[in-house]
C-alpha cells in the first residue's frame, strides 16, 4: 500500500530491548484490507488516498522497469543517520551492559536492581515523544532544535563522569544513587535525541529510500552499543591487555573520547548541516491530540488484553537474563570471555533474525513468538544448571565452545520472539496513526522487560544466606553477616581474617519462582489470549476517529 497523505503525522519511536529496532513505516498491507482502512476516512480524504494509490502504482510500475540509484544525497543522508545513532548507542552500551559488570564486583544484587532503574527511561519515551515532535524552535530547525541540546548534554555528563570516575568507582555502594542518577539522566538525553532522529530520518531520505532508516538505525545503534559493551569490556579486562600487549582502557579515558566525538559531531551539525523546512500545520497531529489517540487506543479491550500479555511475558526467563551472567563471573568467568561470546553471538542473532521475519510474515505472526517461549524456558533452566555446575577456572575448551552454543541458541530464540511479536504489531496498528500504535505496543514490550530486572535482583539477595566464619587458633567463632552477601561484606571478613560462607545462593530460588510463573502464565493466558487476539480481524484494532 503506498504511503498516505502528508496530512497524517507519523511519529516514530524506537526501542532497546537487547538490540531492538522498530519498523519505521507501516508495512505494506494485503489487498483486501485496503478497503478497511480507507473507510475510515472521509469522502474528500478518500478520494484523496484512492488518486495517491494510483499515483504510487503509476510509479512502482514505471520503477519496476528502470531502477534508480541512490542518489548523493541519501548517501550523505544516511552517513549522518548512522553516526546520530552511533552517539545514542554509546551511552546506551555503558548504562545497559558494561558498567553494571563492573559495578559487580562492589556492589550486592540489591545495590545492582537500583542501578537497573536506569535503563527505564528508553522503555518510556512514549510519554514525552508527542512533546519532542511538536515543539520546536523554527529558525534551528523542527529536529535539531533538540539533537543539538541533547547531544551536548550527553557529552557533558560523559565528561562529569569521566572526571569523577575514581571517585564513583572506587566506593559505588556509597555513590549508589548518584551512580543511578547520572546514568538514568544518561539514558534519559539518550532516548530524547532518538526521538528527534528517528522523526529526522522521515525527510532526511528520499521517499524511495525510506526503508534504509532502520538499516542506519541497526549499525549506528549496534556499534556504539557494542563498542561501549563488548569492545570495552575486553579492553577494560587487565588480563586481555597482557595478553594482547596493549595497553588497559580506563573507563574515564573511554568515555573522554565519547565526549569528544559527541561534541564534535554536535558543533559539524550547528555550523555545517542544514535541516529542511518542516513544520507542523493545522492538519497534523497536536501534542493534545496524540495522548488523546494514545488513551484511545488503550481503551480497547483487546489492547487492555495484549498489554496484560506484554507486561509479564519476559517474567520466566527474566533471572536467566538479569543474573546468569554475572553469576558466572562471580564464578571465575573473566569479562573478556564474555564479551567474546556476545560477540560470536551477535551475527548469529542477524542472520536468524532474517529466517524469523520469513517465518513471521504470514497471517499468524503470533505463532513463531509462542513456539520460541519454550526453548527460552528450557534455556533459563539450563543456564540455572550451569551456574550449579559451573566448573572451576581455568575453562576447558570444550565448556568454552559449549557455552558459546548455548548463547547463541538462546539469542536466536530471543530474536525469533522480537521479530515476531513485532511483525503482529505491525499487522494491527492502525496505518492512519502508525507511529503513534506502533510505539504504544513496543513500550508495553520494552516495559515487560523491564520492570521485573529491580524486583529480580533484590530478590537474590533476599533469599540469600551467608555469614563469616572466622577461625581462632583453638577455637571457631561464626558471625554471623548478613552484609557478607555483597562484595564488600566479603571484603569486610576478609579484613577480619574470615571466609564468607554461602548457604543458600538466592538466584535459584529466584530463578525457579520466575520459571515456574513463566510456565503457568505461558499455559493459561498466553497461549489463549494470543491466539484469540490473532484470530481477531484487522478492523478490530482500528480507533473511530472523531
Amino acid at each position: 500500500m503506498s504511503p498516505l497523505p502528508p496530512f497524517h503525522k507519523r511519529s516514530i519511536s524506537s526501542s532497546l530491548d537487547g538490540i531492538r529496532i522498530l519498523p519505521r513505516v507501516p508495512m505494506g498491507s494485503p489487498s483486501n484490507l485496503e478497503d478497511v482502512e480507507l473507510s475510515l476516512l472521509s469522502e474528500e480524504e478518500r478520494t484523496s488516498a484512492g488518486r495517491n494509490l494510483q499515483d504510487g502504482d503509476a510509479h512502482s510500475s514505471a520503477g519496476g522497469a528502470k531502477t534508480t540509484a541512490m542518489s548523493s544525497r541519501d548517501k550523505k543522508a544516511m552517513t549522518l543517520l548512522i553516526i546520530l545513532y552511533l552517539i545514542q548507542g554509546v551511552p546506551l552500551g555503558l548504562a545497559l551492559g558494561s558498567v553494571p559488570f563492573i559495578l559487580r564486583e562492589h556492589l550486592s544484587y540489591s545495590q545492582l536492581g537500583v542501578f537497573a532503574l536506569s535503563s527505564y527511561p528508553y522503555s518510556l519515551k512514549l510519554l514525552w515523544s508527542p512533546i519532542v515532535d511538536s515543539t520546536f524552535h523554527p529558525s534551528i530547525g523542527r529536529r535539531k532544535s533538540w539533537i543539538i541540546p541533547m547531544q551536548l548534554i550527553i557529552g557533558s555528563l560523559m565528561l562529569y563522569i569521566a572526571s569523577n570516575v575514581g571517585r564513583l568507582m572506587e566506593n559505588p555502594a556509597d555513590n549508589i544513587h548518584e551512580l543511578t542518577f547520572v546514568f538514568t539522566s544518561l539514558v534519559l538525553f539518550s532516548a530524547t535525541q532518538d526521538i528527534a532522529v528517528d522523526g529526522w530520518a522521515l525527510t532526511l531520505l528520499s521517499q524511495e529510500n525510506l526503508s534504509y532508516a532502520s538499516t542506519c538505525q541497526t549499525i549506528g545503534l549496534n556499534t556504539g552499543f557494542f563498542a561501549s559493551f563488548t569492545v570495552f569490556l575486553a579492553l577494560n579486562s587487565e588480563a586481555f591487555a597482557e595478553k594482547w600487549g596493549i595497553p588497559c582502557l580506563e573507563l574515564s579515558t573511554y568515555l573522554r573520547f565519547c565526549s569528544l566525538l559527541c561534541f564534535g559531531v554536535t558543533f559539524w551539525l550547528t555550523f555545517f548541516e542544514t535541516e529542511g523546512s518542516e513544520s507542523l500545520d493545522g492538519s497534523e497531529m497536536t501534542v493534545t491530540s496524540v495522548y488523546k489517540t494514545i488513551w484511545n487506543i488503550c481503551k480497547l479491550k483487546h489492547v487492555q488484553a495484549l498489554i496484560v500479555m506484554h507486561f509479564f511475558a519476559k517474567i520466566g526467563f527474566q533471572a536467566n537474563e538479569a543474573v546468569t551472567s554475572l553469576k558466572m563471573i562471580e564464578k571465575g568467568l573473566g569479562r573478556e570471555d564474555l564479551a567474546i561470546v556476545v560477540l560470536i553471538d551477535f551475527p548469529f542473532q542477524i542472520l536468524g533474525g532474517y529466517f524469523a521475519a520469513k517465518w513471521s510474515s504470514g497471517d499468524r505472526p503470533l505463532h513463531p513468538w509462542l513456539w520460541a517461549f519454550w526453548p527460552r524456558l528450557a534455556f533459563a533452566f539450563l543456564s540455572t544448571l550451569i551456574v550449579y555446575w559451573f566448573p572451576t577456572p581455568p575453562f576447558s575448551y570444550g565448556f568454552f565452545v559449549f557455552l558459546i552454543i548455548h548463547t547463541v541458541l538462546q539469542g536466536i530464540a530471543s530474536t525469533i520472539q522480537f521479530v515476531g511479536i513485532s511483525a503482529f504489531h505491525t499487522r494491527i496498528s492502525d496505518p492512519l496513526i502508525g507511529g503513534t500504535y506502533m510505539t504504544l505496543l513496543n513500550t508495553f514490550t520494552n516495559l515487560g522487560g523491564t520492570w521485573p530486572k529491580y524486583f529480580v535482583l533484590k530478590g537474590v539477595d533476599y533469599f540469600s544466606e551467608a555469614y563469616c566464619e572466622v577461625k581462632e587458633a583453638h577455637s571457631e567463632l561464626l558471625v554471623k553477616a548478613t552484609e557478607c552477601v555483597s562484595d564488600r561484606g566479603k571484603e569486610v571478613c576478609s579484613e577480619i581474617d574470615g571466609q564468607c560462607i554461602t548457604e543458600r545462593d538466592g538466584y535459584y530460588y529466584v530463578s525457579a519462582i520466575c520459571m515456574s510463573f513463566g510456565v503457568l502464565f505461558l499455559v493459561f493466558y498466553i497461549i489463549p489470549t494470543a491466539r484469540k487476539l490473532q484470530a481477531l480481524p484487522v478492523y478490530r484494532w482500528r480507533i473511530n476517529p472523531e
